[in-house]
């Protein structure tokens, strides 16, 4: 079994993202045709968009024209008092996740069904796959614990999608299949590449790597004998996306970056991807 990990990264990790993934199929290695994927924040849009089988230059062509609506009232108090909780070492991490969620649910920044409804119909595709296996990743807010939906959740596709992009204090919470409010999956992993755990080989790419949550190389060490590769931006990527991973003016280039990337990562990622059963 083969796994392709998507990790978060705003608009402009998107954009990243999916740059590499053309770029890798252009010059011979096809991540699309993953059995697994695995999507956090970010890396749930681009999943799913792999997943349902969207034409990869179209959706490259879209990637350039995302929005992401802020919300004016959005609380910079609370976003440093969350900062605060996410560096506290007296705390469990689902304990830092749980206090973060409730910060996210008390901030002012919106409809979570206006947010849901930008993914409804940016995604060309609502209906969860069957095949590859899709994993969006999120964080439910009452307790901090991991979730991760796939096709057998009963859930909508839209809904698990922005709820894994509901980064705290920036976006609202969502309500997902009456079971609580859910927020970014990347709170708890900037990748979760543990999901992938049983297979062969795992590919994971990670516009951002986190500071305060777990370490996408920490979590590949801990997959045993399968074969890894993990993918981040390089010094171009990295000046292409900017410190602003919300910055829509930086689609453009982080796309360009992602697809000029590829052409030095394809080989080691052929060694990984191709050589799997």
């Amino acid at each position: 079994m083969r796994a392709l990990v998507l990790g978060g990264g705003g608009v402009t990790g998107i954009a990243w993202e999916l740059g590499v993934l053309a770029g890798l199929r252009d010059h011979g290695v096809d991540l699309t045709t993953a059995d697994l994927i695995v999507g956090t924040s970010a890396g749930a849009y681009v999943g799913a968009l792999v997943a349902t089988g969207v034409d990869l230059p179209t959706a490259v062509a879209d990637a350039a024209r995302i929005e992401v609506e802020l919300s004016p009232r959005i609380d910079v108090t609370l976003l440093a008092q969350g900062f605060a909780v996410l560096t506290d070492r007296s705390l469990s991490p689902e304990q830092a996740r749980a206090r973060l969620g409730a910060l996210a649910r008390r901030a002012p920044v919106g409809d979570p069904g206006e947010h849901v409804g930008r993914f409804t119909q940016n995604l060309p595709v609502r209906e969860w796959p069957t095949r590859p296996r899709l994993v969006v990743t999120a964080v439910d807010t009452s307790d901090g614990k991991l979730v991760a939906w796939d096709a057998t959740a009963a859930v909508p596709l839209a809904e698990a999608v922005a709820a894994s992009c509901a980064v705290p204090g920036v976006f609202p919470p969502v309500p997902v299949g009456g079971t609580g409010h859910f927020m970014d999956g990347g709170v708890r992993s900037v990748t979760n590449a543990d999901l992938a755990a049983g297979a062969d080989a795992v590919v994971v790419l990670a516009p951002t790597v986190g500071v305060f949550r777990a370490s996408p190389r920490q979590e590949l060490a801990r997959l045993g004998a399968a074969r890894t590769v993990l993918l981040a931006p390089d010094d171009a990527a990295r000046a292409a996306i900017g410190s602003n991973v919300l910055d829509p003016g930086r689609r453009g280039p982080a796309l360009a970056a992602g697809a000029a990337q590829a052409a030095t990562l394809a080989p080691e990622v052929a060694r990984v991807w191709d050589e799997s059963p």
